[in-house]
């Protein structure tokens, strides 16, 4: 399995996931010129203004070691930071869920966070022998990594992120190609899964492919009041096709906890 594509979307696993493995064993406005459409006009249906949470406030809400427990969260390293002219699909209107597969920042946020959150294996049950190795060595590697990206907006910016996703994840359910950094994937299918939480919330399973490689990932978009997080997640063990990939439930859970 080549890395590139799991270090560009969630998160470096040769770094955080192996290293945990060892200690086991600006806000946009109603502008035309913005590239995202706000949902709504400021001040429309007497709905009051949203003021955009500043950084100092949005660091507060975003999660730290301890929010989740059995994870380990860290702040992202610099090459997660993908910016959004970094990212391109070939369909216009796939974009918006191109920029979210990375975590890249939509629009003109006023500030953003970015967290990697990295679930821990179950603990070893005692002696392995044998006949287990593999099935032991599959659950090591039972890990999900997920990179949560955190961006507050002023105005309806975010109610009109949310509706882009919603729309390109509609217009896109039957695939479309992401190129960042000179590199190509295919995303083949999008599944509409469940989930809740905050004002707005989405969720989808993503079937991607690169260089004959398939992987399966998950994308998560949530809204509390001017402030829109996604979280793009991959399991190792899922990837080798020892498990599956599930929604980083907890993870959420704990992140509109925080925003709430």
């Amino acid at each position: 399995m080549r890395a590139t594509a799991v270090r560009r979307t969630a998160l470096a696993a040769s770094v955080a996931t192996l290293a945990l493995l060892a200690t086991a064993c600006g806000g946009s406005d109603s502008s035309k010129g913005d590239e995202v459409k706000e949902g709504a006009k400021e001040g429309a249906a007497g709905k009051p203004a949203v003021k955009a949470l500043t950084a100092a406030e949005l660091e507060k809400v975003s999660l730290v070691q301890g929010d989740v427990k059995a994870h380990k969260i860290a702040k992202a390293g610099a090459k997660d930071n993908v910016a959004a002219a970094d990212v391109s699909s070939d369909k216009e209107e796939c974009a918006p869920l191109a920029r979210a597969f990375y975590g890249a920042e939509e629009g003109k946020p006023v500030a953003t966070t970015k967290r990697s959150v990295v679930s821990e294996p179950e603990a070893d049950a005692g002696d392995v022998t044998e006949g287990d190795a593999e099935d032991a060595l599959a659950s090591a590697f039972d890990v999900t990594s997920t990179l949560l990206s955190l961006a507050s907006y002023d105005g309806a910016t975010a109610e009109g992120n949310i509706a882009a996703l919603r729309k390109a994840a509609t217009d896109c359910a039957g695939g479309f190609s992401i190129t960042m950094a000179g590199e190509t994937q295919k995303v083949t299918k999008i599944t509409e899964e469940k989930v809740s939480g905050g004002d707005e919330a989405l969720a989808w399973t993503l079937a991607a492919e690169q260089d004959g490689e398939t992987m399966q990932l998950t994308l998560v978009a949530l809204r509390q009041g001017g402030t829109v997080g996604t979280l793009t997640s991959f399991n190792l063990a899922a990837m080798s096709g020892k498990g599956t990939i599930e929604l980083p439930a907890a993870v959420v859970a704990a992140q509109v906890a925080k925003l709430a």
